[in-house]
């Protein structure tokens, strides 16, 4: 995949998958723009980093945007796992703010640019957990249905503007945030069996994903939600 001449906005790249996308798409020529909470240093050099936090004030991101962008990523999510009685309201509304008002927020920000782009792609992250269902996980279930019901109807109200809109639902994934479900070699066994094909995933698991959904090879592609997640929300093996 060769992304010379196209400028791709990763929100929540310094970390993670959104890492792991900003190291692909740097490498594959692409003008990588990232906003994050923080900085990172092993961001490859060149790429621009504008500090920011996605719950709050985001107008200035417009000023950071080049005149057209033609891929827009939202990396960002929690990982809230607690049994449902022990769930707080606020609970709700912070996964809620997080993954679905920060990428509205985005998105709105940056729809001028994708529109001047005349064919642009946006892919969001929801989980397997949106349509598996899994215990304690009803708060960042409830918050990547909404990511999915959100990427849905953006795909067929932005489609005139041949702006594309599509998901991937990864599963645990070796990320910093999963680091206290895969903090001992027993957790990262049982984590890996929970998986038809017998292993958790990597970053470049999932950023190989959106990279192919943010090229031209997907030209044809939108309002697809696709399962990155070792078979898990699919299959019964045993």
């Amino acid at each position: 995949m060769n992304f010379k001449g196209k400028n791709i906005l990763v929100v929540g790249g310094s970390s993670g998958i959104g890492l792991s996308l900003v190291k692909f798409l740097h490498e594959n020529d692409a003008v990588v723009y990232v906003i994050s909470r923080s900085a990172n240093v092993d961001l490859p050099q060149g790429v621009k980093h504008h500090q920011a936090d996605v719950t709050g004030e985001l107008g200035a991101i417009a000023e950071f945007l080049p005149e057209q962008l033609h891929g827009l990523v939202y990396s960002v999510g929690s990982i809230n796992l607690k049994p449902f009685n022990r769930l707080s309201t606020d609970d709700f509304l912070n996964d809620y703010r997080i993954n679905v008002l920060g990428a509205v927020q985005i998105i709105q920000q940056s729809l001028k640019q994708l529109k001047n782009a005349a064919g642009a792609s946006i892919v969001l992250i929801s989980s397997v957990a949106a349509k598996t269902g899994l215990p304690y996980h009803a708060s960042i279930s409830a918050a990547k249905g909404g990511v999915e019901g959100l990427a849905l109807a953006l795909a067929a109200e932005l489609a005139a503007q041949q702006i594309r809109v599509n998901v991937v639902a990864p599963s645990l994934t070796d990320t910093p945030m999963a680091q206290n479900l895969l903090s001992t070699p027993e957790k990262r066994e049982a984590s890996a069996k929970r998986h038809p094909l017998g292993k958790y995933g990597q970053p470049e698991d999932i950023s190989q994903a959106i990279a192919f959904l943010l090229s031209e090879s997907s030209g044809w592609v939108t309002g697809q939600v696709i399962g990155i997640d070792g078979g898990m929300g699919k299959l019964k093996t045993a």
